[in-house]
């Protein structure tokens, strides 16, 4: 279609594959079903795919000579970082590209009828918003046509789910370009989720021995000096600002794992103290690329459910099965049906990536595998995704149409303590630097409800609907009998409106069913002689006639249990 296309990269991703490319014009949807057929012509030809390993600087050449700066750029680099002295290349038919492989052999083994080109978009060259922009082309392939029709089906109901759409159909958040890209902007209903969420996970804490605290926004750039984040993780905070006196250097904070050690290092500790427990819902600012920012579920600004869990080696097995625990119990109240874990280590082909003595990694990992196997949980190791300073459990949540989500982590850091001089006193009388949790459990409260949002299509559980009921009357003489049933319910907690608006009860219906209403509440002349009111519950429909107590009874159960 486009002969002279400069080609970009084009990787595999979780449930497809994308390729970005520099084109003489801007494609539009309807460019992707003629794509679609070429496809196809090329799958009928049952062309093979012919792997070359070639010198690198002939590979620069071949690529110079076909006007693919792109790909020239790439196999500069890895001559440079990587010292390559060959590099791979694929031929098919008269296309010969750059790429590590492995391939199938020809493409008469993708079947016609099981793959899809997806979407448009627009993505810089490399990630860097001072490169190009180039095109984006996003697609799918499956071993069937029914395995695509599933997926297929799945992504139309991740549009329907989505938390931008929803949250803007419901008036749940905002983001304004005035107030800045990736920073959220909670509206009423949302921020009583929040509210709500924030209430429990602190009374929850407290229950199981965890001390409230809370840490600046900001931070001097030796803290961040002392810690490695300017070393490991600069690329990801916003850039430094100064003291207007001093011209010291400041930073806002990425996390607050260093604020908490300060607190823990303003006097001296006994291993009486410990295990020390404490948790925090700290906002944190990382400057994430603009075509990386999605919503709430990828913003720049966010608040963390932290907890730092400070102990002994002898203490550290029991912290960390008491923490994996925790994080359970508090996902069953959700209605998530299946989590998946996976431990995140070293990479041992790049050592220096990590701080701290290899002895000490050796015995993190080992106590997380143990904690895991007498749990009886499975999982799968990720090597290389360790943090700088420790190892960590990743836990995946499977949302109500089986979308994975990152949201908690366990990490155990044996490096931190020792780089800030963190100490206890023994029963020895001698002094010995402590171990350190880092752990959150929601992950940010941002992305956490996103999560929500999409897991129940907007529909939030009776406890965390910000809206529980409406009480609709029938007409205008019946709004004095709607706003006693109101106030009745208030006396029990229950968050309820009376909609009293000039319009049908039929109409009033359909938006409590569009608001996603937990209960609607219709009253007219029989009800008010029976003290009674007619029920509708979200998803349910009609329930019939019932008493005030009854229904009472009903939903402050619901409540309670978190159905």
């Amino acid at each position: 279609m486009f002969p002279e296309a400069k080609f970009g990269i084009g990787p595999t991703i979780e449930n497809g594959f994308y390729y970005d490319f520099d084109l003489p014009r801007t494609l539009i949807p309807e460019d992707l079903p003629l794509l679609e057929e070429k496809m196809r012509a090329i799958i009928k030809q049952n062309a093979t795919f012919e792997k070359t390993e070639i010198d690198a600087k002939k590979a620069e050449t071949l690529f110079k000579k076909a006007k693919q700066p792109y790909k020239v750029e790439l196999i500069k680099d890895l001559i440079k970082t990587e010292k390559a002295k060959k590099v791979t290349i694929y031929k098919t038919g008269s296309f010969i590209d750059l790429c590590r492989g492995p391939h199938i052999d020809s493409t008469g083994e993708i079947k016609p009828d099981a793959f899809k080109l997806l979407k448009i978009a627009g993505a810089y060259w490399r990630g860097s918003e001072k490169n190009k922009m180039l095109q984006r082309i996003y697609g799918t392939a499956w071993e069937n046509k029914k395995d695509l029709d599933e997926y297929l089906y799945k992504l139309e109901e991740a549009g329907k789910r989505d938390h931008r759409k929803i949250g803007k159909d419901l008036e749940l958040f905002s983001i304004s370009e005035k107030v800045g890209p990736g920073l959220i902007l909670w509206h009423p209903k949302l921020s009583l989720v929040r509210e709500l969420l924030e209430d429990w996970w602190r009374q929850l804490h407290r229950e199981r021995g965890y001390e409230y605290i809370y840490t600046p926004h900001i931070g001097r750039a030796q803290l961040w000096e002392t810690s490695g984040h300017l070393d490991f993780f600069r690329d990801s905070m916003y850039p430094s600002f100064k003291d207007i006196e001093t011209e010291g250097e400041y930073f806002l904070k990425p996390m607050s794992c260093p604020f908490h050690v300060e607190i823990y290092k303003s006097r001296p500790r006994s291993y009486r103290e410990l295990p020390l427990r404490w948790n925090e819902l700290g906002t944190c600012y990382r400057y994430e690329k603009s075509g990386e920012l999605h919503g709430m579920a990828r913003p720049r600004g966010f608040t963390q459910d932290d907890a730092h869990i400070i102990c002994t080696r002898g203490q550290l097995k029991d912290e960390y099965r008491k923490a994996i625990e925790f994080t359970l119990d508090i996902y069953s109240a959700f209605n998530f049906k299946e989590l998946k874990y996976f431990l995140s280590i070293r990479d041992p082909k790049n050592l220096k990536k990590y701080v701290g003595d290899s002895k000490i990694w050796d015995t993190a990992e080992s106590t997380i595998k143990e904690v895991l196997k007498e749990k009886r949980i499975e999982y799968k190791i990720e090597e290389g995704g360790a943090k700088f300073y420790g190892p960590a459990l990743d836990i995946k949540i499977l949302d109500a149409i089986g979308r994975e989500w990152q949201c908690p982590t366990i990490q155990l850091d044996m490096n931190l303590p020792s780089k800030f001089g963190m100490t206890y006193i023994g029963p020895d009388s001698n002094e010995h630097v402590p171990i350190m949790l880092h752990r959150t459990i929601f992950g940010a409260m941002e992305r956490f409800c996103a999560v929500l949002i999409e897991h129940y299509a907007g529909a939030f559980p009776i406890w965390l609907a910000p809206e529980q009921v409406w009480v609709l009357p029938i007409a205008e003489r019946h709004e004095a009998y709607a706003k006693k049933v109101a106030e009745t319910l208030k006396k029990d907690n229950i968050r309820v409106i009376v909609k009293n608006e000039n319009e049908t009860i039929g109409k009033k219906i359909r938006d409590g069913e569009l608001q996603k209403i937990p209960y609607l509440l219709i009253v007219g002349d029989k009800e008010i002689s029976a003290d009674s009111v007619a029920v509708r519950e979200r998803g349910k429909g009609d329930l019939g006639t019932m008493k005030m107590e009854k229904f009472i009874e009903k939903i402050v159960d619901e409540i309670k249990t978190k159905k």
